[in-house]
C-alpha cells in the first residue's frame, strides 16, 4: 500500500505541474483550476477502482451459483454392540412397565446432514469426509429438488475432504475453483449450505484470518470467517465476489453449538489438487520426505546458533527415506523447500505433501552454523512409509556421571535400565537416571528414562561425552545447549540453559 500511495502522489504532482505550465502559457488561471480539479477526480476514481466496496446486494451472485450447491444426507449402520445395547434398554423398559414382550423394532440407524457442491457437470460433488463417514447410503438433493443416490469416489481423512459421484440424466451446473491465496483479511465472502437440515441457506461475511491451525490434522491451514456457519453447512462452498469457490466450510468454534461468528473453511488451493487426485486415482498422492520435525523455539534457535526462531527442526530421519538418501540429518533445520520459505514448522508438511511425488528439488537447511543446499527426490506418503522406524543399534555400556551444569545424573544404557524405563531397543546414547528438582533439566520436564542421543548436534556415547560437550559450550561463551532426546521412541530437541 505504501508503494501504491507513492504512485498516486506522484500522479497528482504531475497533474498539478501540467496545470501550472498551462496557466503560464495561456495566462488563464481558470484553465489551471479546471485541470487540477479533473486530476483530483481521476485520483478519486482510481482509488475506488482499487478498493472493492461492499455489494449493494448478493442476489445476482446467489442466482448464479446456488444451482450447483446440494444437500448431502447419509445413513450409517449401527454397530452390533450398539444394537445389543438397544435391546438391553428395551428389555429393561419391559421389566419396569410390566407390559408384555419388548417391541420388535429394528435397530436405530445413524444419520448425517451436510452440504456439498458440484465441481464437474458429469456429476462429481465435493463435500467433507465427516459428512459421509461410515455411510451405508448417501443421497444428494439438488437445488431443483431432484434426489440422486451418490457413491464415494474417494476421500481423505487428513484434510476432511471427500468426492462423490451421482448419475444424472443431464449435465449438472458446476462451480469453478478460485484462488484462495488471493484472499485478503477483510475481503467479502459468501457461504451457502444446509444448516440444521433447513436447505439452501445463504450467509455473508468477511475473511477474519488466514492460515489458522485448529489442531484438526497435520495440514491445517484454515480460512477463518464471520459468515454464519452452522451444523449442516459442512462441505458447502465459500465464494469470493466473482462466484468462485475459495473454500469448503468445515468447522466452527462454538460453546453453544450454533454460530458465534467464528467459522473455518479449507482453502481452495489446498483442496483442489487433492480432489483432482481423488478423481484420478481414488485417493490423494502426497509427497513424503521421511522426517519427524518440531518447532524451533527461541531457546533452541540460540542453541542452534540461528539468528531467529524459524524453520522446521529435524528430530529424526527415517532410514532409507527420501531425506536420508538426500543427506538430511538429525539437528538440521529446514529453511526452504522447493523454493518456498519455511517460516513455521507446520508449513513444511503441507508444502511437502503438495509437492509432486518423484520430483527432485532443492532443500535449504541450517547445519552447524551455516546454510547447506541439498537435492531431494520426493517420495510418496503411504501407510508403510508412515510406519517405518530406524534400525536397531546396540550401545556399549559406560560409567555413570553427574552433569551439575544441567542438573542431570546420567548413565550408559544397560539391560536393566532398558527394562526399567521401557527404553526402545533401537535407542542409542546416554540415559537420564536422575533429575535435580531445581536444575535446568527439571524446568524443561526432563525425566528419568529419557535418552540423550546428541548434544549440540554431536552424538554422545557416554556420560563423560555429555559433560565435556556442555563444558565446551560454556567455555565458548554459550548460554544454552541443545539435547536430542529420545523418549519412548519419540525424538525431540530440548534447549537447556547452562547454570553458572
Amino acid at each position: 500500500m505504501q508503494n501504491m500511495t507513492y504512485v498516486r502522489s506522484k500522479g497528482r504532482a504531475c497533474a498539478v505541474a501540467a496545470a501550472a505550465d498551462a496557466a503560464a502559457s495561456t495566462g488563464t488561471w481558470l484553465r489551471a483550476a479546471m485541470a487540477v480539479a479533473l486530476s483530483v477526480l481521476a485520483l478519486v476514481w482510481a482509488q475506488q477502482a482499487f478498493a472493492r466496496s461492499a455489494p449493494e446486494s448478493f442476489a445476482d451472485l446467489v442466482d448464479r451459483v446456488i444451482p450447483a450447491v446440494v444437500n448431502v444426507s447419509s445413513t450409517q449402520k449401527v454397530p452390533q454392540s450398539q444394537q445389543m445395547q438397544d435391546l438391553d434398554e428395551m428389555f429393561r423398559d419391559f421389566l419396569d412397565r410390566r407390559e408384555g414382550q419388548p417391541p420388535q423394532r429394528p435397530p436405530r440407524g445413524g444419520s448425517s446432514l451436510g452440504s456439498g457442491f458440484i465441481i464437474d457437470p458429469a456429476g462429481y460433488i465435493v463435500t467433507n469426509n465427516h459428512v459421509i463417514e461410515d455411510a451405508e447410503e448417501i443421497m444428494v438433493l439438488t437445488h431443483d429438488n431432484e434426489e440422486l443416490k451418490a457413491t464415494i469416489v474417494g476421500r481423505d481423512e487428513k484434510t476432511d475432504l471427500a468426492l462423490l459421484k451421482v448419475d444424472a440424466k443431464k449435465p449438472l451446473p458446476a462451480l469453478k475453483w478460485g484462488d484462495s491465496e488471493a484472499l485478503r483479511i477483510g475481503d467479502w465472502v459468501m457461504a451457502i449450505g444446509n444448516p440444521f437440515g433447513l436447505g439452501g441457506s445463504v450467509t455473508a461475511g468477511i475473511v477474519s484470518a488466514r492460515q489458522r491451525d485448529i489442531n484438526s490434522g497435520p495440514y491445517d491451514d484454515y480460512i477463518q470467517t464471520d459468515a454464519s456457519i452452522n451444523r449442516g453447512n459442512s462441505g458447502g462452498p465459500m465464494f469470493n465476489m466473482d462466484g468462485e469457490v475459495v473454500g469448503i466450510n468445515t468447522a466452527i468454534f462454538s460453546p453453544s453449538g450454533g454460530s458465534v461468528g467464528i467459522g473455518f473453511a479449507i482453502p481452495a488451493n489446498l483442496a483442489r489438487p487433492i480432489i483432482s487426485q481423488i478423481k484420478e486415482f481414488g485417493k490423494p498422492k502426497r509427497g513424503w520426505l521421511g522426517v519427524r520435525i518440531q518447532t524451533v523455539s527461541p531457546e533452541l534457535a540460540e542453541g542452534l546458533r540461528l539468528k531467529e526462531p524459524k524453520g522446521a527442526l529435524v528430530a529424526s530421519v527415517t532410514k532409507d527415506g527420501p531425506a536420508d538418501k538426500a543427506g538430511i540429518k538429525q539437528g538440521d533445520v529446514v529453511l526452504k523447500f522447493d523454493g518456498k520459505e519455511i517460516t513455521q514448522m507446520r508449513g513444511l508438511p503441507r508444502i511437502v505433501a503438495e509437492t509432486e511425488t518423484g520430483k527432485t528439488t532443492d532443500v535449504v537447511i541450517w547445519r552447524k552454523g551455516s546454510e547447506v543446499t541439498l537435492r531431494v527426490t520426493v517420495g510418496e506418503l503411504t501407510e508403510e512409509a508412515e510406519q517405518k522406524t530406524l534400525a536397531s543399534i546396540e550401545t556399549p555400556p559406560s560409567a555413570a556421571a553427574t552433569v551439575d551444569l544441567l542438573g542431570l545424573k546420567l548413565s550408559a544404557i544397560t539391560d536393566e535400565l532398558r527394562k526399567k524405563h521401557q527404553i526402545p531397543g533401537d535407542a542409542e546414547g546416554v540415559v537420564v537416571v536422575e533429575v535435580a528438582q531445581t536444575g535446568p533439566a527439571a524446568e524443561k520436564d526432563m525425566r528419568p528414562g529419557d535418552v540423550i542421543a546428541e548434544v549440540d548436534q554431536k552424538a554422545v556415547t557416554s556420560p563423560e561425552d555429555v559433560a565435556q560437550r556442555v563444558k565446551a559450550a560454556q567455555d565458548n561463551g554459550y548460554r544454552v545447549v541443545t539435547l536430542l532426546v529420545n523418549r519412548g521412541g519419540e525424538f525431540q530437541w530440548i534447549a537447556l540453559k547452562i547454570t553458572q
